[in-house]
C-alpha cells in the first residue's frame, strides 16, 4: 500500500485514477492545480506523484522543478504529449518515469509497483560497521557511496539525479562486464521490458557528469547490440 497524489485537472481522469488506485489499497488524495500540489507535498508525506503536464496555473513541467525543489518523492508524468525532445527534459528535471495518455490502470499500476520498488530500494539500511567501512565503490577516479547516495570524479562531488546514481553504482559493481540493456531495465528500473531510449537518455546525461561523450568514452563504453560496461581509463587503472 503506499500513499499517493494525483495531480490531474480533468475530473473523469482523476476519477477514474482515485478509484483504481484505491481499489487497489492506496491511500490516494487528488488536487487539480500545480500549487495545490506543491501545498500538499510541502506538508504531507507521499510515496508517489503521479503528475499531469496540462494543469490550468502552472506548466506541469515547471511544476516537477519545482517539486523537486522541495522533496525527492518519486514522480511518474502522466501526459498526452509524446515529444521525444519533452520526454529526455523531464527525466533530466527528475521524473522517475512517464506514462503517453491513453494508458490502462493495468500499465499504470505496473508502473507505479517498479517505481515504488526503486524508491525503497535506494532507502534501505545495510549492515553494520564492517559495511559502512567496505561500502565505497572505487572505479579509477570514480569514488560511489551507495548507502550515503554520493559519487565524486576525481575528488569533485558529481550531482547525480535518482536514477542517474543507481545507474551509474550498478556498472561500477560490475566494473569491466558488459551489462546487456535488458538487465540494466530489470535491474536499474525495475521493468522486463521498455525503451532503449530510456537508457540512452540516462547514459547520455552521465557521460556529460562524467566528462566524456559516446564518441570519446572515458569510463562508459557501450557494446552497440550487446550493452554497456564502465571500466576506468588505462591512465586510472594504472595510476
Amino acid at each position: 500500500m503506499a500513499r499517493v497524489l494525483v495531480v490531474e485537472d480533468d475530473q473523469f481522469v482523476r476519477s477514474a485514477l482515485i478509484r483504481h488506485l484505491t481499489e487497489a489499497s492506496h491511500t490516494v488524495r487528488s488536487v487539480g492545480t500545480a500549487l495545490e500540489a506543491l501545498r500538499e507535498v510541502a506538508h504531507l508525506g507521499f510515496d508517489v506523484v503521479i503528475l499531469d503536464l496540462g494543469l490550468p496555473d502552472l506548466d506541469g513541467a515547471e511544476a516537477l522543478k519545482m517539486l523537486r525543489g522541495i522533496t525527492q518523492v518519486p514522480v511518474i508524468i502522466a501526459t498526452a504529449r509524446d515529444d521525444e525532445a519533452e520526454i529526455v527534459r523531464l527525466l533530466n528535471d527528475g521524473a522517475d518515469d512517464y506514462l503517453v495518455k491513453p494508458f490502462s490502470v493495468e500499465h499504470l499500476s505496473a508502473r507505479m509497483a517498479a517505481v515504488l520498488r526503486r524508491a525503497r530500494a535506494g532507502t534501505g539500511a545495510g549492515g553494520g560497521a564492517g559495511a559502512e567501512a567496505d561500502r565505497a565503490i572505487r572505479a579509477g577516479g570514480l569514488v560511489i557511496d551507495p548507502l550515503r547516495r554520493q559519487a565524486e570524479l576525481d575528488g569533485r562531488a558529481l550531482d547525480l539525479t535518482r536514477r542517474e546514481f543507481d545507474l551509474l553504482a550498478f556498472l561500477a559493481q560490475r566494473p569491466g562486464v558488459v551489462v546487456p540493456r535488458r538487465e540494466l531495465l530489470a535491474e536499474v528500473w525495475q521493468q522486463s521490458y521498455g525503451d532503449d531510449q530510456t537508457i540512452d537518455v540516462h547514459l547520455s546525461w552521465l557521460r556529460r557528469k562524467l566528462g566524456e561523450t559516446a564518441a570519446n568514452p572515458r569510463y562508459l563504453h557501450t557494446l552497440r547490440g550487446v550493452g554497456v560496461k564502465l571500466e576506468p581509463p588505462r591512465e586510472s587503472a594504472q595510476g
